[in-house]
C-alpha cells in the first residue's frame, strides 16, 4: 500500500491581477474575465527563475512545514514540461541542491494536467514494488514562458506554481486504484510546435485557427474548443472507471478534487457528470491552473480549510495537453 503522507506548495511572487490584464486587452472588463475563468490572480515565475527553483522551493516548505528531513527521501520524482535543460533531468539536480541522498533515484516525466496522478501512479508502483519507502513527488511549470504576450485567453487562465507531495509506506491518505489514458491523435491541440528536435530553430510563423485563435510555432498553442470537448468526452467514462475499479458507488464518494482547468469546464463537467456543487472543488481564483499542481494545490487547501476530513473517500483527477487523463481515490 501506499500513502500521501504530507503536502506543500509553492507560488511564485510575482502576481498578475485582472486589473492589469485588462490594462493591456481594454475589449476585455475585470469582472468578464472572473466569471468566464474563474481566476482574479495568477503568479508568474521572473525571468530568471526555473520550474527547478519553484519546485525546490515547494521541496524545502514540504520538508519544513511537517519536519521531514531530506535525508529520509529515498526517490524524486518531478513533473513538468518546462525543465531547467534538455538534460540533465532536473530532478537529479534537485537530489543535490535539497541534500537527498545519492542512493536515491530520480527522473523527471513530461506530463501536463494529468502530471499529479500519473506521479502518484509511478511512487504507488515503486513502493508496492519494495523500490522506495519516500517518494518525493513534484510538480512544477512556468508555462506563462510559453506564452505569447498577445495571447490574452492563455495568459488569463495559466498560473505559474509547484507542488511537493510525499509518498510513504503509511500516511493520511491511501492511494487506490487508477484509471489511466492516452489519446496522442489530439497532440496538436495543445502543444509548443518549436524548440526541440523535430524543430529545434523558432519559425517566427503564425497561422489562424477556425475559432479565430493566432497559433504562434513559438509559443504555446491551445485550441480550447477541441480541448473543452475532449474532456467533456473523457471525463464522463473516467469517473465509471475510477469508481469500477475501487469497487465504490458515486455517492459513497465525498468529495472531487478535478483539475482546475478553468471555471467555465469545470462548471459544466459538474453538471453533466450530476456532482453535488457542495463536494465539487472549484478555486483558481488566485493562482489560475497551474497545470500539475492544481490537484495538490487544491487537497492541500481543502485540508487547511477542513473541507476533507478524516473518513473521507476523495476521487482526484487530471486530464489535458497529451492528450492525456488519469484519476483514483484517496482514502483519508
Amino acid at each position: 500500500m501506499a500513502f500521501i503522507k504530507a503536502i506543500s506548495y509553492y507560488l511564485p511572487e510575482r502576481i498578475l491581477t485582472n486589473e492589469e490584464l485588462v490594462a493591456e486587452f481594454p475589449e476585455w472588463s475585470v469582472e468578464k474575465v472572473a466569471q468566464k475563468v474563474g481566476v482574479e490572480a495568477r503568479h508568474l515565475a521572473a525571468d530568471n527563475e526555473t520550474a527547478g527553483d519553484l519546485a525546490e522551493k515547494a521541496a524545502r516548505r514540504l520538508f519544513d512545514e511537517n519536519g521531514i528531513s531530506p535525508k529520509t527521501i529515498d526517490f524524486v520524482l518531478l513533473c513538468t514540461q518546462s525543465p531547467d535543460y534538455f538534460l540533465p533531468s532536473t530532478a537529479c539536480l534537485l537530489q543535490d541542491r535539497l541534500g537527498i541522498p545519492t542512493s536515491a533515484g530520480a527522473f523527471d516525466y513530461n506530463l501536463g494536467c494529468s502530471g499529479c496522478v500519473y506521479g502518484m501512479a509511478l511512487a504507488k508502483g515503486l513502493i508496492t514494488a519494495g523500490i522506495a519507502k519516500n517518494v518525493l513527488l513534484l510538480t512544477a511549470e512556468t508555462y506563462n514562458k510559453y506564452l505569447h504576450p498577445a495571447d490574452k485567453s492563455n495568459r488569463a487562465i495559466f498560473g505559474d506554481g509547484a507542488a511537493a507531495c510525499l509518498i510513504s509506506t503509511e500516511g493520511m491518505a491511501e492511494i487506490g486504484n487508477f484509471s489511466l489514458g492516452t489519446d496522442g491523435r489530439g497532440a496538436d491541440n495543445l502543444i509548443v510546435k518549436t524548440g526541440a528536435s523535430r524543430q529545434k530553430a523558432p519559425t517566427g510563423l503564425h497561422t489562424e485557427d477556425d475559432e479565430g485563435h493566432v497559433w504562434h510555432d513559438d509559443y504555446l498553442y491551445m485550441n480550447g474548443g477541441n480541448i473543452f470537448n475532449f474532456t467533456l468526452d473523457t471525463v464522463p467514462s473516467m469517473i465509471v472507471d475510477i469508481l469500477e475499479k475501487n469497487a465504490l458507488a458515486l455517492d459513497q464518494i465525498d468529495y472531487f478534487v478535478f483539475h482546475q482547468a478553468n471555471k467555465y469546464m469545470l462548471d459544466t463537467i459538474r453538471k453533466l457528470c450530476v456532482l453535488p456543487r457542495d463536494k465539487f472543488y472549484v478555486n483558481l481564483s488566485g493562482t489560475g491552473n497551474t497545470v500539475s499542481s492544481t490537484v495538490l494545490i487544491g487537497i492541500k487547501d481543502c485540508l487547511d480549510r477542513h473541507v476533507i476530513q478524516q473518513g473521507y473517500k476523495v476521487m482526484i483527477s487530471g486530464f489535458g495537453v497529451g492528450l492525456s487523463w488519469g484519476g483514483t481515490i484517496l482514502n483519508f
